[in-house]
């Protein structure tokens, strides 16, 4: 089946919906398209019709067609004789993926990602910690020192986030593990996403001591603190997650 939904942009004036051009003709159609289909208007399995894109975005059918590779370079969709392109299923989607996240947070928070987040961090972010105590260098304790005066001294909320995000790639980073270190970039662009939340809704307890104790249990060479003290602040980052959540959803804090 084909599927038309109202298109976010502008509207001329004859009142037909029309993106708007921010991005560029091209990459806006990436966003409208790629939004349908994570939000749920475009379902798994649902044709769409190229042509009737074309029409309804007021763009040439060349961009349609390359936002189409872009979205099936994404895993969102697939293109098949006789079938034609089609919304693939969830499970080939690329989850990790910076614009996939984002769309996921267009209409609210999305309660499933985080805390499927948060179990991917409790699983990796306590070993890499344990392996960061035994194998830290001294620039590797430096990286961790500097993003964590870096958090201490952030005056927006933006540059919180960029501290958060240095310290916990120094973390992996120090663990001198490439596979491990990998992971810690597959899981950024989700922990951004999960910081801006927390942080936009404001009510945070103050996150510099259980990171500082994270440095100085890397630092002293001490694998079994350093693991209990990623667990804690994983706990801590838990209860910010679900109070800022509360926030957004109620305008109050739980």
């Amino acid at each position: 089946m084909s599927t038309r939904i109202p298109t976010p942009g502008r509207a001329d004036g004859a009142g037909t919906r029309r993106p708007a051009r921010r991005r560029g003709v091209h990459g806006e159609v990436v966003e409208i398209i790629g939004h349908r289909i994570v939000s749920g208007a475009l379902p798994e399995g649902s044709t769409l019709n190229v042509n009737a894109l074309e029409q309804e975005l007021d763009v040439s059918l060349t961009v349609v067609r390359e936002a189409l590779k872009v979205l099936g370079a994404k895993g969102l969709v697939d293109a098949r004789q006789k079938r034609g392109t089609f919304v693939q299923p969830r499970r080939y989607w690329h989850l990790l993926d910076a614009d996939v996240i984002r769309w996921r947070f267009v209409d609210g928070v999305d309660h499933r990602f985080l805390a499927q987040l948060d179990e991917v961090r409790e699983i990796i972010e306590p070993a890499g910690a344990r392996l960061a105590a035994e194998r830290r260098t001294e620039a590797d304790l430096a990286q961790l020192e500097g993003a964590l005066k870096a958090m201490a001294t952030a005056d927006a909320p933006e540059l919180v986030v960029s501290a958060d995000l240095a310290f916990h790639r120094a973390l992996l980073v120090a663990a001198h593990n490439d596979l491990l270190e990998q992971m810690e970039v597959v899981l950024e662009t989700g922990l951004a996403k999960r910081d801006r939340v927390v942080h936009a809704a404001g009510h945070i307890d103050d996150p510099i001591p259980s990171h500082a104790a994270v440095v100085a249990a890397v630092r002293d060479g001490n694998p079994e603190a350093a693991e209990h003290a990623v667990r804690d602040l994983l706990e801590k980052a838990r209860v910010d997650s679900h109070r800022a959540m509360a926030t957004r959803e109620t305008g109050r804090e739980d």
